[in-house]
């Protein structure tokens, strides 16, 4: 095939795997060259139907164009739309993009990397969550005891980056006993793991006020968190820049946010300290080289959030790769035993870093038979916990 060969999309289709704590939306755009398809993913907890529906609504949009035309075919996508795009409508066009970019890194033979700018780094940082991938580890973890031997299960292997959820549910005012319960968790958290390991605390945005989230961060920052992440909801960046400037830690976040135009007012106001877009929900990899790009100019790093399979996580560390203000990078390689039977990926981790891969595109591939063994289930759904003792509910 030469580049001047043309080709045409023939059709989309969607592959649901169930990974026992949520589900992957697996993407795979289809064309008329023999062989010649791209895999991207397009997940999005508890909005599993709702995100597939979305792509099948997009699939005649796209019939008969280049899928080399990344550009325009993302232009026809939300212009043809008419109503604006929020998280599941963007999280369906994310994953057909990155779908879009391994079947351009195949048609020329190379990798993905390569055609968003190359190589800005020799490796990747990365991190993960307590429980390697249960997510039960990840949200339910508030006692000292588990924190430390559930963190010592990630040191062992290789990682000298974790994450944890351990701020209580909360509302307005942050109780003294809470707050000191934070503050043993980190103690021990600490003391467990050392110096040399990174510690990030992400709040999912639970406090309802800054001062909860001020109170809570006073209790970490004697322990030096490389950041704490989404101490307050999405959506209020005065409440985020204040919080920043009085953290006495660095800020992150970003997850929930869809687009520039929604990073550009926080980043101008210099309201964070690391960004977090989601490759998977924030529009794919163009969208976020422009996020990285408007970050960068206001001082800002990236650390991409990506709690999501394993064709997000390829999609992420081509990111990564060429992306010259990226931090660290979250994963979740091996969330399931037969992760590896499900797909090939190139992410190939030694110690707490990625390797570069040199495979076309992606480099992925996806046993379609073996992901068919997993089909869709509803998710557990852990926000169903977040009630405060007098029956109010709060933020997850």
């Amino acid at each position: 095939m030469t580049s001047d060969t043309p080709i045409k999309i023939t059709g989309i289709k969607t592959l649901v795997v169930n990974a026992e704590m949520r589900n992957w939306i697996f993407v795979k755009v289809l064309t008329d060259q023999d062989g010649l398809y791209g895999w991207g993913e397009a997940s999005l907890n508890w909005k599993t139907r709702a995100v597939v529906g979305a792509l099948e609504d997009l699939e005649p949009i796209l019939i008969g164009r280049d899928p080399r035309d990344i550009e325009q075919c993302l232009r026809a996508m939300t212009k043809f739309s008419y109503y604006r795009l929020g998280m599941v409508g963007v999280t369906a066009i994310s994953g057909i993009e990155h779908a879009l970019w391994d079947i351009f890194g195949k048609s020329v033979g190379l990798p993905v990397w390569r055609l968003l700018g190359g190589k800005t780094r020799d490796r990747v940082r990365v991190y993960t969550h307590l429980g390697l991938g249960d997510m039960r580890s990840v949200y339910e973890t508030f006692d000292p005891g588990a924190l430390k031997e559930r963190a010592a299960a990630v040191v062992e292997q290789g990682y000298d980056a974790l994450k944890v959820v351990f701020i209580p549910y909360s509302h307005y005012t942050a109780s003294i006993p809470s707050r000191r319960h934070v503050g043993r968790l980190m103690q021990a958290l600490r003391d467990a793991v050392g110096d040399s390991v990174d510690i990030m605390i992400d709040f999912h945005g639970r406090p309802a006020s800054i001062s909860a989230a001020l109170e809570f961060i006073q209790e970490l920052t004697p322990y030096r968190p490389m950041f704490c992440e989404e101490p307050v909801q999405p959506g209020d960046t005065a409440a985020l820049r204040i919080i920043a400037e009085q953290a006495g830690c660095p800020i992150a976040s970003g997850e929930r946010l869809v687009g520039l135009r929604e990073f550009l007012p926080v980043f101008t106001q210099k309201a964070l300290n690391i960004a977090q877009p989601d490759l998977n929900h924030t529009g794919g990899l163009l969208e976020g080289k422009r996020i990285a790009a408007a970050a960068e100019a206001e001082l800002i790093g990236i650390a991409p959030h990506n709690p999501n399979g394993p064709l997000a996580g390829a999609a992420a560390l081509h990111f990564d790769i060429a992306t010259p203000n990226f931090v660290i990078q979250e994963e979740m390689s091996g969330a399931v035993p037969w992760y590896d039977d499900v797909v090939q990926t190139p992410m190939r981790r030694v110690g707490s870093y990625w390797e570069i891969p040199h495979a076309p595109g992606f480099g992925v591939e996806v046993n379609e038979r073996e992901a068919a063994k997993h089909p869709f289930k509803p998710e557990v759904m852990h926000s169903a916990s977040a009630v405060l003792e007098d029956g109010t509910i709060v933020d997850w």
